[in-house]
């Protein structure tokens, strides 16, 4: 006794001398060189184990139990270097202080704890802590992967003993890893309301236990320990462990990134493990029979249910039309044949008329829901540009039978004339005409007429009286002939771009040759025509809709975007400022396309990692330390700030800009800003200097820079600090200039446009901060003129969420099941010609957003078996299917997902959250359980899903690849009726699905963007929460909740 005494004091004084020296360590924030020298002494006077001393820098405390330092990695690297601590020890405290333990029930962690054998381990058998981190998964992270480091170097375990412990840690990790997502997915089925932010978490430290665990596998020496016949009670633990975790594994949204470890691990459990202890014969015999008897009988494509006739309704190509065109537009041509063949299986003369039908429908809609500002030149181009050409390949003129003419006859008398009124009611006095829907009939005829598909003599019999406005002079306009003129005179080029707005016929040529015109421009590196026509381009954001009606993204950018950034001065170049400018001008359309539809590089085709553009698109908005810049770029900022605000440095001369190229300026603009308004809150900056400096930059050559600037300075404004007056200050002086020229003046109106939405944002926040302000308001009357044409991302306004949140007491869930009932009265309503219910595709995306796929897709399923009840079941289904089918803007995947960047590496997977199809095939697959729960809802959830994958199935690549297939716009239409009658012939067991694929607008010539090249990623899965309370405390300022502006996403994944 008298001996043990002193040892007791002893470890007592080295635990407190040992926790002093961890919190001055963390406090005074030593690092790492000078840490591994202080921490040397300490542990030769005062020694303890591995497991005490990583205990100390991992657990949490009262005054810190939120996250971890950020300090703790590199010493733990430092003390595992000089064998202070091991890969177990580590292990432990990691997860006996993990944040997962509050996602795990406390029966639950108690019944795995005694499954993994708790009791029997004396390291483990201390009571769980009653503290712990609140969220440790970015430590964990970084800790598994440096236990694969000791794997990798052998020093993570040193003999059996240390083996069987790693073995039982691990085990231990793996069975917390999948309680927790377990007791998550309980909780989202059931509705409760969940953080997508602790989902993250997880995700983010499962992605690297899963390879941790690969690694131990793939040890010989592991592999030899646990094989051995005395660790047989460990070896059944980690083996059942493993097999859970690899179920949950496979059922991760991540799934396929994670395939080939889940292969692996699986074959390591069946083909190592599973033969050192084999199972008893008969009874795995007789469990085979049975699995076997299940998987043949009672498949999801086996299981007989009773048919139900399904009709095509009206609302069925209207929804899906919708979808395509709330957004960005999507509308791919090759996709949009083979779903209407699809859905109307070869029906040629219904597809066209309802394709007619439904474009009307939804201008009827937009302007229905005071939507007409915003909507109605796209929609209206649509109508009486684009449906002609789509109807000119299914119906080509002198062709096919019915004829085109015969379609269009067909679907006229149903369009409600009250909304579109012939010309006779368009002078009638008594009546309210809307600008937007009145000659619609007659410009879509003569349209139709231009393209042949209906004699220019009949087109006044159609129409059932005389037109007012038909010329049957109109020309045809052919791409090629536009682009030769415009080459050759390019004052023509603004004329051109004035017939976007043209609703003759002739925009899809106008659009292609303006493409074609752009893509020979920057081919020839005729920058000066280039400037021209992106500038005109640039100020008319709703011109860029058109664009897309007809061509693809990556096609329109891709050439703008190489030219950029292959962008070098001359060798004899003279002048600088007059390059900044065309630089300036030509990038200023890539950001309108970018931060209009809030596109990321990927979406614009970008795959190179060095790419100027990616760059600039990505973090030129986007605020450095100074020493976090190199020391060229630390030359440029400082030269640019004396050139700027330094009146004896005589300005901006061509030397700095010479040393300084436009694009490594664009990516120092939002430093420059941060520490303009730094300088100008310490009173660096006189008013004078401020105004003069400013003034550059309002200039033409330094305009454009101002929208990442901008994005910079309404980040900026949302943290509540000294230098929020400072920035309203220099926004004044940008958005209010005294003194601009006339060309500024029309580039400073394209810039405000670009970034009013996020800006007024920004500004109402600050508003709601400091209401006595009154540099605000004028600010934001600025802005105002701006505000419906600055994004188009199928994001919602903030009133509309509080009006479908206020609806229901359900909140948007109640909102969604009214949606579904109003269009499925609108389908059973006698009078075809009766408005259209009022719809926006916004409140689809909204809901899945915020309640998530799986509850919105509950829904769904319960208004159909509502419905059918009540008699309407051949309707709602329609409805439904077109909701699951239809595309999802915010949800895309880009063009150059799948595919292989310069150097033939595979791009990272991109993340997405789950669509409705996505989750109405898990439904599908599982539907033995649900079936055994309610039989009815399990025929509907298969019934649903076997249309829906009808519907979304593309034909063999091959009939698509044999040929470009292009909407004729110089007259000669191909003949794509047998085409389709070839996809009408293939089944559902031998074609290829559109497996991740929502849209219309697939980037890859109307094929899946995924088709062969991998499936979709997922950030986060299924979204569930309550709604009846979700905006109790929003205001009615508008703003574009999910529309993302740097860190300000508040929608969430």
């Amino acid at each position: 006794m008298e001996g043990r005494i002193p040892i007791s004091e002893a470890l007592r004084e080295s635990i407190k001398y040992w926790s002093s020296f961890v919190s001055k360590c963390l406090t005074k924030r030593l690092d790492a060189s000078t840490f591994e020298d202080y921490v040397q002494l300490v542990q030769s006077r005062h020694r303890l184990p591995p497991e005490i001393i990583a205990d100390f820098f991992i657990r949490p405390i009262k005054s810190n139990c939120v996250s971890p330092d950020p300090r703790i990695p590199p010493y733990i690297s430092i003390l595992t270097k000089l064998r202070y601590t091991d890969a177990v020890s580590i292990l432990r405290s990691l997860y006996r202080y993990s944040s997962l333990h509050a996602l795990v029930p406390e029966q639950a962690q108690h019944d795995g704890d005694g499954a993994n054998g708790e009791g029997a381990a004396r390291q483990d058998a201390q009571p769980a802590s009653s503290l712990r981190w609140k969220s440790s998964s970015w430590l964990e992270e970084v800790m598994f992967y440096h236990v694969i480091k000791l794997l990798v170097e052998g020093t993570a375990f040193r003999d059996s003993r240390t083996a069987l412990e790693l073995i039982h840690i691990s085990s231990k990790w793996m069975v917390l890893f999948t309680t927790a997502s377990n007791s998550m997915t309980a909780d989202m089925l059931g509705g409760s309301l969940q953080d997508p932010q602790v989902r993250h978490e997880m995700e983010t430290a499962w992605g690297a236990l899963v390879p941790l665990v690969l690694r131990l596998v793939d040890n010989a020496a592991f592999v030899k320990v646990i094989s051995q016949p005395s660790a047989k009670g460990a070896r059944k633990v980690f083996s059942d462990s493993l097999a859970s975790f690899v179920q949950v594994i496979q059922q991760s949204p991540q799934l396929p990134q994670f395939q080939q470890f889940i292969n692996k691990l699986e074959l390591f459990r069946t083909e190592v493990l599973a033969p050192l202890d084999p199972v008893d014969k008969s009874k795995q015999a007789a469990n085979a029979v049975m699995d076997d008897i299940l998987d043949s009988t009672v498949g999801v494509d086996n299981l007989v249910i009773p048919e139900v006739p399904i009709t095509n309704t009206r609302a069925g190509l209207y929804i899906y039309l919708g979808a395509s065109l709330v957004g960005r537009p999507l509308i791919d041509d090759h996709a949009l044949f083979s779903y209407l063949n699809n859905r109307y299986q070869g029906d040629v003369q219904q597809s066209a008329v309802d394709l007619i039908l439904a474009s009307f429908d939804l201008l009827a809609n937009a302007v229905f829901r005071n939507e007409g500002p915003r909507d109605a030149q796209l929609l209206r181009s649509f109508l009486i540009n684009k449906v002609p050409l789509i109807l000119a390949q299914l119906c080509p003129p002198g062709f096919s039978t019915p004829s085109a003419e015969f379609c269009i006859t067909q679907a006229l008398p149903h369009v409600d004339t009250s909304v579109f009124p012939t010309a006779s009611l368009m002078f009638d006095e008594s009546r309210n005409n809307n600008p937007y829907t009145e000659s619609v009939r007659e410009d879509f005829c003569s349209a139709c007429a231009l393209h042949g598909l209906i004699e220019r003599e009949h087109v006044e019999r159609i129409l059932g009286e005389s037109s007012m406005s038909y010329e049957p002079s109109q020309e045809k306009y052919s791409k090629e002939k536009l682009v030769q003129s415009c080459l050759s005179d390019p004052d023509k080029i603004q004329a051109l771009i004035r017939d976007m707005d043209k609703m003759d016929g002739n925009v899809g040529a106008v659009c292609q040759a303006l493409v074609e015109l752009l893509r020979q421009l920057c081919h020839s590196k005729d920058t000066m025509s280039l400037k021209i026509l992106c500038s005109q381009l640039v100020q008319k954001p709703q011109s860029l809709d058109i664009l897309l009606l007809f061509e693809k993204l990556p096609t329109i950018l891709e050439p703008i975007c190489q030219l950029l950034d292959s962008w070098r001065y001359e060798e004899d170049q003279g002048e600088y400022q007059p390059v900044y400018e065309e630089f300036g001008a030509i990038l200023l359309l890539v950001l309108a396309f970018a931060y209009r539809y809030s596109l990321t590089p990927a979406d614009i085709g970008i795959i190179s990692p060095d790419s100027n553009v990616a760059k600039i698109i990505g973090r030129a908005h986007i605020g450095r330390e100074l020493d976090e810049l190199s020391e060229q770029e630390n030359g440029h900022l400082g030269g640019w700030i004396h050139g700027l605000f330094d009146s004896d440095a005589g300005g901006l001369g061509d030397d700095l800009m010479s040393s300084c190229p436009p694009a490594d300026f664009y990516l120092l603009t939002a430093t420059l800003f941060q520490n303009i308004v730094i300088a100008y809150t310490q009173g660096f900056l006189t008013d004078d200097a401020l105004r003069s400096g400013v003034e550059y930059l309002i200039d033409t050559f330094l305009l454009p820079s101002l929208i990442p600037a901008i994005r910079f300075l309404s980040d900026y404004l949302w943290v509540e600090q000294k230098e929020q007056k400072s920035i309203i200050k220099i926004l004044q002086l940008i958005l209010l200039p005294t003194s601009i020229s006339g060309e500024a003046t029309t580039m400073l109106a394209s810039v405000k446009g670009i970034v009013a939405k996020p800006l007024e944002h920004s500004l109402r926040s600050y508003q709601r901060q400091d209401p006595k302000n009154q540099d605000i308001e004028p600010l934001l009357r600025v802005l105002k003129d701006s505000l419906p044409f600055s994004r188009r991302t199928g994001a919602a306004e903030h009133q509309e969420l509080e009006l479908w949140a206020t609806s229901s007491s359900s909140g948007l869930s109640g909102a969604a099941k009214h949606l579904i009932q109003g269009l499925v009265q609108w389908c059973v309503h006698t009078d075809e010609t009766a408005m259209p219910t009022s719809y926006t595709h916004r409140q689809v995306i909204a809901t899945l957003k915020i309640v998530g796929a799986s509850r919105l897709l509950r829904v769904i399923l319960e208004e159909i078996r509502h419905q059918t009840l009540a008699g309407n079941g051949s309707l709602v289904y329609d409805v439904a299917t077109a909701l699951v089918c239809a595309p999802n803007v915010s949800n895309e995947l880009p063009p150059t997902s799948g595919l292989l960047d310069e150097t033939g590496n595979m791009l990272p997977m991109l993340q997405r959250p789950l669509t409705l199809r996505e989750v109405l095939k898990m439904e599908a697959e599982d539907y033995r359980k649900l079936q055994k729960k309610d039989a009815e809802l399990a025929e509907i959830v298969v019934r649903l899903h076997r249309r829906v994958e009808a519907q979304m199935v593309l034909p063999p690549p091959p009939m698509l690849q044999a040929a470009d297939m292009q909407l004729d716009l110089a007259g000669d239409a191909t003949n794509l009726e047998d085409s389709i009658v070839v996809a009408a012939g293939v089944s559902g067991d031998g074609t290829m699905s559109m497996d991740g694929v929502g849209s219309l607008d697939m980037g890859l010539g109307g094929i899946s963007s995924d088709l062969g090249l991998g499936g979709p990623g997922s950030n986060g899965g299924l979204d569930a929460s309550a709604e009846a309370d979700l905006f109790g405390s929003l205001d009615d300022t508008d703003m574009d909740v999910f529309d993302g502006w740097g860190g300000m996403d508040l929608g969430g994944p």
